[in-house]
């Protein structure tokens, strides 16, 4: 009991050193000189585990995922106002709508290997300032490319997911990549962000640690 006790507790110290670190060391080390004025905004979402890219829809942004409309996600909804991107792993995105219907396997697979998915939502105004909402302000050119690094990361078609979605406004997509607890939602949001042109910690498994770190170093 004592080992066990103490390997836990070696554990829980190497992740907080590692996430600490993860938060603490830039990346990209050195700031890159700004490309242009800042015309673009991109917001940031946050729950405890997850975060989000929120883009403003306008035509551009609707022409340039006009490919999702094809799963029945009305881009073109008078409505809406951001569309919203996050990526993650599939058991738990799919079987855990809320917290209530949590269960083992989805976790059990999000902690070890499991496949990905895209979720794209549409929202309406988002209140700001809020503290689960940060905005940055982006040039043209590092908005085009996190436009590209988002789309990128569908699987080519796109291949919607039936059946799937928790409102008439959201859609699930097969995704590339693969989900583990290293290589997560936040990590993913992490490198989006980079090629946007922002820096973010080393490594960013926690919404917590990747906006102190975006809070830090932009």
């Amino acid at each position: 009991m004592k080992k066990f006790l103490g390997f836990l507790a070696l554990t829980v110290v190497a992740v907080v050193l590692a996430v600490a670190l993860g938060t603490l060391v830039p990346r990209p080390l050195w700031s890159a000189a700004a490309k242009g004025e800042g015309t673009r905004h991109i917001l940031v979402l946050r729950n405890p585990i997850h975060t989000d890219i929120a883009v403003p829809l306008d035509d551009g942004v609707r022409q340039r995922f006009g490919f999702l409309a094809g799963a029945g996600l009305p881009v073109d909804a008078p409505e809406a106002r951001y569309i919203v991107f996050g990526w993650g792993g599939r058991a738990f995105y799919l079987e855990t709508p809320t917290w209530s219907r949590l269960k083992a396997m989805p976790v059990l697979k999000a902690l070890t290997l499991d496949a990905s998915v895209m979720h794209v939502d549409l929202a309406g105004m988002i209140e700001e300032p809020h503290p689960d909402v940060a905005r940055f302000d982006i040039d043209e050119a590092h908005f085009a490319a996190l436009l590209d690094y988002i789309a990128a990361s569908f699987q080519t078609g796109p291949v919607a997911i039936d059946n799937a979605g928790y409102s008439p406004y959201d859609r699930f997509y097969e995704a590339n990549g693969h989900f583990n607890a290293l290589i997560g939602c936040n990590t993913w949001t992490a490198a989006a962000l980079r090629t946007a042109g922002l820096r973010t910690g080393w490594w960013n498994p926690l919404p917590i640690s990747l906006g102190w770190s975006l809070r830090l170093y932009n």
